[in-house]
């Protein structure tokens, strides 16, 4: 949306305004004014896009000229910085280069100004247009937040239909529908019961919802009963009246007439007066968007003594739990059909309950495995293939392939774009961005989520907020769109922090469509003569299917001029991503990010990139790097550099010019396959700690001694902090230097050495600078720690650490007497616990009360441990227990029956005869069975003597043996 790139540019253009208008001289009031005149049309913007795909084209075109002309304003700043604002040298050889530049850049200095007021002319014009439309069209120039009249319409028609659907058609509703009957009818205590329904657009909420209210036991129960659509446009007076004349109707009672002169608080206790006296009510509303809504309704409805009930279906997971604050809390998740039930559904509207041809089965389970489960995709698509000649596969074919291009067409496929559009049209225009940026992503993949939000942050996406660190903003934002059901976590990392994410099929094609009418990407995938180059912006990298070699050598050199971000994503094309990234590198002179992540057949870090004087992101994660040349030096703006995962060992002086950099991540596991192994970090420069503004230091080798670490005490803004090659030495200087980080939230050790060979790690020092007191501030701030090498005792501020939320201990091989669990079981927040080789006593106890938030156990590697013990009340809500390579635990860990929160329990590579105890034939009449039996989900893994990989579920390894249902 034009709106979406409008403000976008308007907050460079402030921040350009601001930090280099002082080289614009005559020229900074002609820049202030495209600023103004941008920023007046931004709300007219608002209003006219929400029209658009319905307005006449000369309004379509309108707001492409706004959009390519914020871009070209954009583009003439950028390059006007690049050329006029490098040269700051001093001395000499200074004075020598600024008298040859100014009068080399004379004559592009007068091009640029040419330029600027070129783009002010278009503006006058463009703003001409903005004053016709705004009185042709009637929109207003003031902000508003609701959609147009049009799309409201078909919402309502959308939901409309839902209600209309015949119970007989409905799959995969039972048991949800028995569930949400059951929440509503249990109990019948005073308080007001609120029963809220979330999931995203498209999964049946309203259907499942409206065969709930309408169930014969539901209507028995609650005498009163009304339904409400409240939908994003909701006139909030016309929704009290509608509600008035509905209970009045279900209580067969005239309405009263004063409704339509009354104001909002007098409707309010009408429905109040009402509902006291009426008695026992159930009120649905329906789509509800924000949380204010329910915040202002909830005053209407009294909480009588009759069990009152009020069910609400929602996109957003906030609206859904703010509404159960104040009430008895009940959130119910709809989740996509299973597999099962979408064929179920798919073969009973295209063959009406029939069979699917076998000449058909393959092209069908492609195009329902787009659909990922969601009911209105599959009856839509079922629809459109209904009218296909079921005897011509390429017919069917032709709708798998081209599904993208149904779904921006006017047809049956519609109505999903709509709906699913609606979720976008909802969100502000900085989260616009970010979700119509995930296009980038190919089909399926599976996104990592710490390098989409730095690639926002690079990419200007997210803005700065006072107290908080651009990470935890940009991590915020990805919150937001996971509580908008518009991202799915497929992955956490701990304290509930996605690490993996992805996007519905249908959604992605919806994103792309408006990404591609925004220019925020174009992908690379294989077809040159597909690609639409001119003036892209964003330039991606996918996996090509024409591995022809001599093709893609005779494809025509391209000319980026206007780039400002290259990446590649998953598994590309060799040939492609380099012959494109030579191009990039030889005509982009505005790049600011370059992302190679993954991409091995990438062995050197190209002397093109220091010429980049934007480059803010430069991301080689995977590649088989070695070494980072001196020119690094020259990228002074670079903010992020990751090199994790590669062959760099050191980074050369040059690295302290980067006073910009943010992000700093250079590493080489020691072991891929293993990850308790930890890692080599890289030799830094001995100034290390001018970094001043580095947040993210990982992973830094120590070897070289305290001075190292001493450098590492200075860099105060570092809120994630590995070191390796750590010397016992060093503790005491480390322990000082800790206390300046305030911020850290995560901290790794890891001492010279590996696995059993590591060097003890010595970090019980009293620093003069340092008080353990109860009230200490030492590290207050830490989320996460991990200690990897041995340790005759466990530091004693450990057990301070009221903010940890996360400790693994990697081959402490603390003593018998040293029972890592004193230190750890009174701190409030700790959620995950990880040993691995880190305890060498016989035996583990959990004390009663002890552990009241952890939810994830994982021991590993504890050759000497014989038992575990759980008191009744420890763990109280553990919900995963991971046992493994513990050759001497026979049993079961006592009291494992008190876990009544446990979800899962792996078992792998334990001994044999605790094995074959689980799984023997009569286990169902043993002991082991009754304490474990509440488990779902039970996990046994073993080599088998041939050193195979075997992993199986307890329960059906059971029922295949008694052929159980």
């Amino acid at each position: 949306m034009a709106e979406t790139v409008l403000s976008f540019v308007l907050d460079q253009l402030s921040t350009f305004l601001r930090e280099e208008g002082r080289l614009l001289g005559g020229l900074r009031q002609e820049v202030q004014f495209i600023r103004d005149e941008l920023a007046h049309m931004r709300a007219f913007l608002r209003e006219a896009e929400a029209k658009e795909e319905d307005a006449q084209p000369r309004l379509q075109e309108w707001i492409k000229q706004v959009r390519e002309a914020a871009y070209d304003t954009e583009d003439i700043l950028d390059e006007f910085v690049a050329r006029f604002a490098r040269h700051r040298t001093t001395g000499f050889y200074g004075s020598v280069r600024r008298i040859f530049s100014s009068i080399k850049n004379l004559r592009a200095r007068h091009r640029v100004a040419s330029e600027i007021r070129s783009i002010k002319s278009r503006i006058k014009s463009i703003s001409e247009g903005h004053q016709r439309y705004q009185s042709e069209y009637g929109i207003s120039a003031q902000p508003s937040n609701s959609l147009s009249a049009v799309n409201n319409t078909t919402w309502r028609y959308s939901r409309d239909d839902a209600l209309l659907v015949e119970e007989a058609k409905l799959v995969g509703i039972d048991q949800p529908k028995k569930h949400l009957i059951s929440q509503l009818l249990e109990g019948d205590d005073h308080q007001l019961k609120v029963v809220s329904v979330v999931g995203m657009g498209g999964l049946g909420k309203t259907t499942l919802v409206k065969r709930v209210h309408e169930d014969p036991e539901v209507r028995r129960h609650f005498p009163v009963r009304a339904w409400v659509t409240v939908s994003q446009t909701c006139d909030f007076q016309y929704l009290l009246k509608d509600l008035i004349r509905q209970l009045h109707k279900e209580g067969k009672k005239p309405v009263p007439q004063s409704i339509e002169s009354s104001n909002t608080t007098e409707l309010k206790e009408i429905i109040k007066d009402f509902l006291q006296q009426a008695g026992r009510y159930a009120i649905v509303f329906d789509d509800v968007w924000d949380v204010e809504f329910w915040n202002t309704i909830k005053f209407a409805l009294p909480e009588s003594s009759y069990g009152n009930r009020v069910m609400l279906t929602t996109r957003k997971a906030d609206v859904a739990s703010a509404s159960c604050i104040e009430s008895r809390r009940f959130v119910y998740r709809m989740e996509p059909l299973s597999t099962e039930d979408s064929w179920t559904l798919f073969c009973n509207k295209i063959f009406d309950g029939g069979n699917c041809p076998g000449h058909l089965m393959d092209v069908a389970k492609g195009i329902l495995d787009k659909c990922e489960g969601l009911p209105l995709a599959i009856l839509a698509i079922s629809g459109l293939l209904a009218s296909k000649d079921v005897n011509r596969v390429e017919e069917w074919e032709m709708v798998r392939r081209s599904l993208g291009g149904e779904l921006e067409g006017t047809g049956k496929l519609d109505r999903i774009r709509k709906i699913l559009f609606l979720s976008y049209g909802d969100l502000p225009w900085h989260l616009k961005t970010c979700l119509l940026y995930l296009s980038i992503y190919p089909e399926d993949h599976e996104i990592r989520c710490l390098r989409l939000v730095n690639l926002w942050i690079a990419e200007r996406f997210v803005e700065w907020r006072e107290g908080m660190s651009i990470e935890d903003v940009a991590l915020g934002y990805l919150s937001e769109l996971v509580n908008r059901s518009l991202i799915q976590v497929t992955g956490v990392f701990y304290e509930g922090t996605p690490d993996t994410c992805r996007i519905h099929d249908l959604l992605r094609e919806v994103i792309l469509l408006k990404s591609r009418e925004q220019n925020i990407a174009i992908a690379a995938t294989g077809q040159p003569t597909m690609w639409p180059f001119e003036k892209v912006r964003r330039l991606v990298v996918h996996g090509s299917s024409n591995n022809n070699t001599q093709h893609h050598q005779q494809r025509p050199n391209y000319y980026f001029d206007h780039l400002r971000s290259f990446v590649a994503v998953g598994s590309t094309n060799p040939l492609l991503s380099k012959s494109l990234l030579s191009d990039v590198l030889r005509s982009s002179k505005l790049l600011k990010v370059l992302d190679l992540s993954d991409q091995e057949t990438q062995e050197e870090i190209p002397n093109e990139i220091f010429k980049m004087f934007y480059l803010k992101h430069l991301d080689l994660y995977g590649t088989r790097v070695e070494r980072v040349p001196k020119g690094i030096g020259k990228l002074q703006h670079l903010e992020y550099l990751n090199l994790g995962n590669t062959g760099v060992r050191e980074l050369p002086m040059e690295i302290l010019k980067l006073q910009k950099l943010r992000f700093l991540r250079v590493y080489q596991p020691a072991d891929p396959s293993d990850d308790d192994y930890g890692g080599h970090g890289f030799k830094a420069p001995s100034n290390m700690g001018g970094l001043r503004g580095l947040e993210i230091l990982n992973r830094i080798d120590a070897s070289s001694g305290s001075k190292i670490v001493e450098e590492i005490g200075k860099l105060t803004q570092l809120r994630e902090l590995y070191i390796t090659e750590f010397r016992r030495e060093d503790g005491k200087v480390l322990c000082s230097c800790l206390a300046n980080l305030a911020s850290l939230h995560r901290l790794s050790i890891e001492s010279i050495g590996n696995g059993d060979d590591h060097e003890i790690i010595d970090l019980n020092h009293h620093h003069p600078s340092l008080s353990f007191s109860s009230s200490c501030s030492f590290l207050q701030s830490l989320r996460m720690l991990i200690l990897r090498g041995r340790l005759e005792k466990m530091p004693q501020w450990v057990a301070r650490l009221h903010g940890l939320v996360r400790i693994d201990l990697n081959w402490s091989r603390l003593r018998g007497e040293e029972d890592p669990l004193e230190s750890l079981q009174h701190l409030p927040n700790l959620g995950e616990i990880n040993f691995c080789g880190s305890y060498q006593g016989e035996g583990l106890c959990f004390k009663a009360g002890e552990f009241l938030k952890l939810k994830r156990l994982h021991l590993k590697r504890m050759e000497g441990l014989r038992w575990m013990r759980v008191a009744e009340g420890a763990l109280p809500r553990l919900q995963k227990l991971f046992l493994q390579q513990l050759p001497l635990l026979e049993e079961l860990p006592m009291g494992i029956q008190h876990l009544i929160q446990l979800q899962r329990l792996n078992l792998y590579e334990m001994s044999s005869q605790l094995r074959e105890k689980l799984l023997e034939n009569q286990m169902e009449e043993s002991e082991d069975y009754t304490r474990i039996a509440h488990i779902p989900e039970i996990l046994i893994g073993y080599y088998t003597d041939d050193r195979k990989w075997r992993r199986l579920s307890l329960w059906e390894e059971k029922k295949k043996t008694y052929n159980l249902s």
